[in-house]
């Protein structure tokens, strides 16, 4: 029983890891040629659906998605390389067609917000730490200073924590 249920769970995770084939593309879309056809589901994952827009053409059912993935096909069957194609889109549709934008300094602060980010969250992190970890802190945070002798003894005596052999 045990087995069975070990072997359902192994099915189920190369399932869900396992690369799947867009369901996007129709079957008239699909070039003869499968080295070309490969070339054209490259691109097509590196576009953007203008529809979607957090999809790829590839995985896109919009109609404007297809109208692209044939436009790709189209420029791939007449010659074009793979830099042509996206060089044609991007003139036509502007870079926000692809999904990975290039880095230039117009996208800079786009490629480099996020590191900086999780530098900046690291380092408050670690100062945070820091200081909770030095004894007395808190009470120099709150302008309270360290208790006297006196005062940790009449505390003592207060709260009936008294060491024995205090003479109590």
């Amino acid at each position: 029983m045990m087995a069975r249920f070990a072997a359902g769970v192994a099915l189920l995770v190369v399932l869900a890891l396992a690369p799947q084939t867009s369901r996007a593309v129709q079957p008239d879309e699909i070039m003869n040629d499968p080295k070309l056809e490969a070339r054209a589901r490259v691109l097509s994952q590196e576009l953007r659906c203008m529809v979607c827009q957090n999809q790829s053409i590839d995985d896109s059912d919009a109609p404007l998605a297809r109208d692209l993935r044939l436009l790709v096909r189209e420029r791939i069957a007449h010659g074009d390389t793979n830099a042509q194609v996206i060089d044609f889109l991007v003139a036509r549709y502007g870079p926000f067609v692809l999904l990975k934008p290039p880095f230039n300094t117009r996208t800079l602060m786009l490629w480099m917000l996020p590191p900086l980010a999780l530098t900046g969250g690291a380092i408050a992190l670690v100062l945070y730490g820091r200081r909770r970890a030095v004894p007395g802190a808190r009470a120099s945070q709150n302008g309270a200073a360290p208790l006297s002798t006196e005062e940790q003894a009449e505390l003592a005596r207060l709260t009936g924590n008294q060491k024995s052999g205090d003479g109590a």
